[in-house]
């Protein structure tokens, strides 16, 4: 199976990305189809529908080369684990996780707007450049259960809800310095905006299970190892970084968002501290498909 397209996603990296779709409402993605697989009349009627499933690829598992073109050769884990149970394990298939025997995810995104083959989603849990299968309609009168159960591990996510968020004195400024250079691209309309875009993401504690467990720096260069859909933690940043162990309040973490990296500390009793924003990539020209294309059409839903 070829995608038919690809996210643009205010997630850069897997780090942040949330554990399950519409938890971050101001979570924005830009969903582009490939002209030459899916004409633009295959999207009529689209934005009609408030919702849409998304059948896509976890294109950043780091086995996906080998298990499509060696399947039977290739290994997976037949019990994960899973951040609620705080590092217990369930089978792969009872639970969200990426690495999977076939690596392919479905999620639910709010249509915010369609324009040629473009969809503007929010609530979205990809990360960018994800490959995309498939777009169906969400239907709430067969698409939701009634009556639906599921264990007790998984009801709610207050388990990683953290207290509070609130941001440095210095943050205002640093975001400034690099919304002058990120602002034709985002997907967002002010600094204001995605200021409060941040504040959704932290509300979540988004580190791994060995972060939460044994506070410790991780490098940038490996900072790609986070929150990937319902991404089950087997310590592979262990492997993969160094790390200095240090208390709570020494500890700085990072979050690349749009480009821009977000360094934050939390302290023991899930505190959250936004120290600043530093631009540290470009994300390329996507100011054809940012927040300003899509305005008009965001005010016309108002």
């Amino acid at each position: 199976m070829n995608p038919i397209g690809v996210v643009q996603s205010c997630f850069s990296t897997r780090n942040g990305t949330p554990r399950q779709p519409l938890l971050v409402p101001l979570a924005r993605a830009c969903l582009v189809l490939d002209p030459t697989r899916v004409p633009a009349e295959g999207l009529e009627g689209l934005a009609d529908y408030s919702h849409c499933w998304i059948l896509y690829v976890f294109h950043l598992n780091t086995d996906l080369d080998k298990l499509w073109k060696e399947p039977s050769r290739s290994k997976f884990k037949a019990k994960v684990r899973v951040p609620r149970l705080e590092g217990g394990k369930m089978g792969v298939l009872a639970t969200r996780s990426p690495h999977r025997p076939c690596p392919i995810g479905l999620t639910v995104a709010k249509v915010e707007a369609v324009d040629g083959h473009s969809i503007l989603l929010s609530g979205v849990d990809l990360v960018d450049d994800t490959p995309v299968l498939d777009i169906k309609p969400y239907l709430p009168y067969s698409d939701s259960v009634e009556g639906a159960t599921v264990p007790n591990w998984v009801k709610g996510d207050n388990k990683l809800a953290v207290r509070s968020v609130s941001f440095s004195p210095e943050f205002a400024s640093s975001l400034s310095s690099c919304w002058v250079h990120t602002q034709k691209q985002s997907l967002y309309a002010s600094a204001d905006e995605f200021r409060s875009f941040i504040e959704e993401v932290l509300a979540w504690d988004i580190r791994s299970l060995s972060q939460r467990s044994r506070p410790h720096s991780v490098d940038m260069r490996s900072e790609d190892h986070g929150s990937y859909g319902d991404l089950e933690e087997d310590d592979q940043d262990e492997r993969l970084c160094d790390l200095s162990r240090d208390s709570h309040a020494d500890v700085i973490y990072h979050l690349l968002l749009e480009g821009i990296d977000v360094s934050y500390r939390i302290d023991e009793k899930c505190n959250v501290v936004v120290e600043k924003a530093t631009l540290v990539c470009n994300v390329g020209d996507r100011s054809s498909r940012g927040y300003f294309m899509w305005r008009d059409k965001l005010e016309q839903k108002k």
